[in-house]
Order: structure tokens, then sequence, then C-alpha cells
């Protein structure tokens, strides 16, 4: 609180330049009346002081200064604070998005069963860590080549990341952001479509081959079609619209553990005599747990994805994004229950996690156009879809040992689909060719890879192994060592 009495009587002795901001911005309309409120006291006291800049005129220049400041504050932040905003803005984000890598981990270590815990959680670490490796020396370039395309608006370019170095100046770093930063935020999101293939091929893969096709997953097939929709490519030519990557993260990972799941063929027993053999997972908290901090890092690959925090429009966009993503894994969540319910009369949590996962990947294409409703309304669609489509996969013989093909796949395609729903500058064909030519390239490629792999180090482990588990037979370990008899 300003004491008149206690100070000369100068604005730059009794209020501070954030006051005279606070005192402008309550003058422009629009503005929430509840931030913006200043004390009674300060207000009297701006009016005296007023009154002492017109009677005299010592005071006549530092009215000017305040003046000055309240206008250039009003007016946009200025550019050294937006870059730092900005930086911020991916840094915190990525963050997130790293610890969704835990959220996979958990997942994925508590669907299956007990004897393979502990080789998800290896897959999901290493994964994490070749994506963070590959993607600075080849994927970052190759998705983000600026003017470097070594064929144009389709492969960028094949060099490594180059960093300002330290204590870099404006002359070094010339975006809107630090480029470290960015790097990292983009980094998070390769490793995110890598952990989406690890859960789907779990139980039968040897750890050698998932880890080859991670290599040129994160390597090469990600960073490229991701060129094509962020990096300038000729689906963003088209007018094509991803916000946050339905189709660019998550239906590449999905088309990838797709082809995986249909050349590596499904678990030993798990069809058998025309029925399906349940597979329980090991353990179920665990995959709760995967769930929320997935959830929780969503939040951050949507949100970052804004792209700046350097403006008010900005931070009250991503406010919006992420009440629209946690509204739509809350519906998916919501619809999940209710819809496994109904056909099953039992509940089951695993349709429920697996529907607050789908809602949250079919946000992720349009996460800021959609009113509250909409957005809960698109969530509840993915909850329901995951339902049906889980137990069709199983008719179709493709088996997805954690339910990642109808989440990120299905939904992934869905969502992005929808985007002309709410953002009227986007189409629904443009939209559909986007999904179109990912897939293709994806399926192909993946395919090739997935050959390749089979018909020289292999893919399967044996029988034998499996019916071990892969913490056994891969590891040489037990997740549970004290449940196991003899041991």
């Amino acid at each position: 609180m300003c004491e008149l009495q206690a100070k000369p009587l100068t604005i730059s002795g009794c209020y501070t330049a954030n006051d005279m901001r606070l005192l402008a911005m309550q003058s422009q309309p629009g503005l929430r009346s509840d931030v913006m409120r200043i004390p009674l006291v300060k207000k009297a006291g701006v009016g005296a002081l007023a009154l002492l800049a017109f009677t005299f005129p010592a005071c006549a220049q530092e009215a000017e200064t305040v003046k000055e400041v309240i206008d250039y504050t009003v007016s946009g932040v200025p550019k050294e604070s937006a870059f730092i905003f900005n930086t911020f803005l991916f840094l915190f984000s990525g963050s997130l998005v790293m610890w969704m890598a835990a959220g996979f981990c958990m997942l994925e270590a508590g669907l299956v069963r007990s004897g393979n815990a502990a080789a998800q959680c290896l897959k999901n670490v290493v994964a994490y860590s070749v994506a963070a490796i590959l993607f600075g020396f080849v994927g970052y370039h190759l998705m983000y080549p600026g003017d470097a395309w070594t064929v144009n608006g389709v492969i960028g370019a094949f060099q490594s990341v180059a960093l300002p170095g330290p204590g870099a100046t404006a002359s070094a770093e010339t975006g809107a952001y630090a480029t470290a930063s960015d790097f990292f935020y983009q980094m998070a999101f390769c490793a995110t479509a890598a952990s989406i293939v690890s859960g789907t091929v779990a139980e039968r893969i040897k750890l050698s081959a998932f880890f080859a096709f991670t290599v040129v997953l994160t390597a090469l097939i990600y960073p490229i079609a991701g060129s094509w929709g962020w990096g300038g490519g000729f689906l963003k030519q088209a007018g094509f619209s991803d916000f946050a990557g339905s189709t660019l993260v998550h239906s590449v990972g999905g088309w990838a553990a797709l082809t995986g799941a249909i050349i590596l063929g499904a678990r030993t027993g798990r069809y058998k005599n025309g029925r399906v053999t349940a597979m329980p997972g090991s353990n179920l908290p665990l995959a709760a747990l995967g769930t929320f901090i997935l959830w929780l890092g969503w939040l951050g690959f949507n949100g970052g994805s804004q792209l700046a925090l350097g403006s008010l429009s900005n931070a009250s966009d991503i406010g919006r994004i992420f009440v629209n993503t946690n509204m739509a894994a809350a519906a998916g969540a919501v619809a999940a229950f209710f819809t496994s319910h109904l056909l099953f009369k039992k509940t089951d949590l695993t349709l429920v996690l697996n529907g607050a996962l789908g809602g949250l990947v079919m946000i992720t294409a349009e996460p800021l156009f959609p009113s509250f409703l909409t957005a809960g309304l698109l969530g509840a669609i993915a909850g329901v879809i995951v339902v049906f489509v889980i137990p069709f996969m199983d008719k179709l013989k493709i088996d997805d040992a954690v339910g990642a093909i109808p989440v990120h796949l299905v939904c992934g395609v869905l969502g992005t689909l929808a985007v002309p729903l709410s953002n009227p500058n986007t189409a629904f064909g443009t939209q559909l060719y986007g999904v179109i030519a990912v897939a293709l390239f994806v399926l192909i490629a993946s395919s090739i890879v997935w050959t390749l792999i089979k018909l020289t180090i292999g893919l399967r482990v044996t029988p034998e192994q499996e019916l071990a588990g892969l913490d056994s037979s891969e590891l040489g370990q037990s997740s549970y060592p004290e449940f196991t008899s003899g041991k």
C-alpha cells in the first residue's frame, strides 16, 4: 500500500510502473475487472498525483515517462519478454510431454502380463533415449528444414541440430523463442510416436527387433511425415490442419503399430479354436496411474502447440486449449464407462482408461476452436468408438496388447477429419487428403522395415520364451520376484 505522506509527492516515488500499467489496463474494455482491481487508496492517490503533474512543471517529465510505460505495455509485450515467455512455454510443455513417456511406461507395464512388465519398462526407457539422440542427429532438420529441403516439400535436410552457444544474444537467437527449447519440445513428440508402437507389439517381440524399428521410426518415418504438415511441406501448402498431431504423431504411431501387429502375429494362444483367450494385465492400478500421467502430460502436448505465450491472446488461447483437452478426456472416460456397462453388463476399467486416452487423441487435431460442449461431444464419441473397436480387432485377429491402435490410430484419424466441424479455415477434403497421404507413407515404409527386420534378425521370441515371459527370457529378471514360486 502506498503512503502519500511518507514519500515525496512524485509519481515514481509512490506508484510503480506496474501500478500505472494496471490503471491503463483497467481502462481497456473487455478486460476482467477482478484481475485489474486496484485498492481505493491508490485510486485516490492517482487523482492527486495527476493534479500535481499539471500544477507543478517539475512533475511533467515523470508524468510523460509513466505515459510512455503505459502506452508501450498496453500496446504489446516487449520483444525480449515475449522471447522469454515463448521459450518457457516450450520448456515447460516439453517437460510435460517428456513425462508422458512415464505414463506410457506405467500404462503398458500394468496392461501386460506380469512376466513382461519389466520388458515394457525397458522398451519405453530406451525408446525415449533413442528418440532423443536420433531426433537431434537426423530428425529435427529433416522435419524442420527451413529452406534447405532435399526434395522440396517432401524430404527435409539431412543435418544435425545446431544450437547457439552459451550466453546467446539476439544475433544468435533470431526467432521468437530459443532454438534449444523448440528442439526439446519437438523431440518429446518424436518419442511419443515410438511409445505407441511399444504397447501394441508387447509380449512377443524381440527387444532387438523393436529397437531396430524404433531407430528408423524416430530418425526417418516420423520426421518425414511431420515435415509435410508442420515443416512447411506439401500438406501444409495444401491447407491441411493438425494442431497438435492427431495424424502427424498419433496416427503415425498407430499405422506403424498396425503393420507391426499384422506382420508379427498374435500372441501365442490368443486366438485358439475360434475363441479369444483373455490375457488380463498384471497391475490395473499401475495402468490407471499411467493414464493420469498421460492425461497431465497431454495438457503440455496440446497447450504447448500454441507455440507462443508472449501475448494476452496466446495466454487466453492456451487456457482454452487446456480446458478443452481436459473436457475431451473426461467425456471419453464417462462415455466408455456407460458404453462398456451397457454392452457387457459390467464396467471394464481398461476400456474406461482407453476411453479417456481416445478422447485426448480425438481433440488433439483441434483443441482451440471447439466450444466446451463440442470438445465434450468429440471426447464422448471417442470413448464409444474405443469400446467397439477393441473387440472388433479381436474378430479380425489383430492382437493389440494394450489397445493402442483404437486409441491412437482410429481416434487420431477421426479427430483429424472432425477439424472442419469447428475450424472454419479447414476443409474436409483437405483433411482427408492429409490422412491418406500419411497413412500410405507410414504403411508402406513400416511394412518394409518390419519385413526386413523379420528376414534378418527376426521379429519374435520363441514360443518357450514367450510362455516364460520376456522379463526372464530377454532380461533375466522378474518384475514381481516375490510372487514367483521358488525364487
